[in-house]
């Protein structure tokens, strides 16, 4: 008989990550969730255990928190049940840049970055050395659109898919799977905790469609998932225009068109 490994999900409260919980849940893996809100974990966690008979605990755990942070970085380093890894915890932006408070932007680099790579680095090793698991990132496709006025968001979303690519280019000769998944507008708390009405917006994914359709990446083992993206060779040209752009770079000298004086 296989043991399916635990999986520990952030952001497990409600939305993207509740539903995540729900899908492994049905198939069969025990479960450690991790937000701040333990009262709503505690509700989920009570009813996936009766309903798929599964394993859950609930992990209370503030992620900007750096004593709170180092806690769970110690259960993935040392927890070798613990074979999944989805990395959903995130905050979105209120307003545009010059809105932005100090504290507001340390808060949301924090939670979108800094305790997304610091939770990967400590599960990364022990997975690597045992040649098999996952990391799933959650990210944006506002990653690369900064044509919709979220700068910093924007900007730690385009963090999250450059490192989940790096990730996966050193960590996948080892046997260890690493996903980034894209979401557009998704049906989630996330916006009205940025003061954004979802109702505003045109077109809005249900949370339950964006999840499964993300698992159908994760089984088919897909690098980068982009669940609302419907012509799939868009992406692919994409990133075929990266790398044509990368084989045309020449470091020894400066472009042409740079050594000229601008009225010469």
């Amino acid at each position: 008989m296989t043991t399916r490994p635990t999986v520990l999900i952030t952001g497990a409260s409600s939305g993207i990550g509740a539903t995540y919980a729900e899908r492994f849940a049905r198939r069969g893996h025990d479960l450690i969730l991790v937000a701040r809100d333990t009262s709503r974990m505690e509700a989920l966690a009570l009813r996936l255990r009766e309903e798929s008979h599964v394993a859950v605990e609930v992990l209370p755990a503030d992620l900007t928190s750096s004593a709170d942070l180092s806690v769970l970085e110690s259960r993935l380093r040392d927890d070798a049940n613990i074979g999944v890894l989805i990395n959903n915890a995130g905050m979105a932006q209120s307003g545009g840049f010059l809105d932005q408070s100090a504290e507001a932007i340390e808060r949301l680099v924090t939670l979108n970055t800094t305790a997304l790579t610091r939770l990967a680095a400590a599960i990364a090793p022990r997975l690597a050395q045992s040649g098999t698991g996952a990391i799933v990132n959650v990210g944006s496709v506002v990653g690369f659109a900064p044509e919709f006025g979220m700068s910093i968001y924007g900007a730690t979303k385009a963090f999250v898919l450059f490192l989940s690519q790096g990730l996966s280019q050193e960590l996948s000769p080892k046997g260890v799977y690493v996903q980034a998944v894209l979401p557009a507008a998704t049906r989630t708390e996330i916006w009205a905790r940025a003061g954004i009405d979802v109702n505003t917006l045109p077109e809005v994914m249900e949370v339950g469609e964006l999840v499964d359709a993300a698992l159908v990446g994760f089984d088919r083992r897909e690098l980068v998932t982009i669940p609302p993206l419907h012509v799939a060779e868009r992406w692919d040209a994409l990133e075929g225009a990266r790398q044509g752009l990368m084989s045309d770079i020449r470091q020894t000298h400066a472009a042409e068109r740079y050594q000229r004086p601008l009225n010469a």
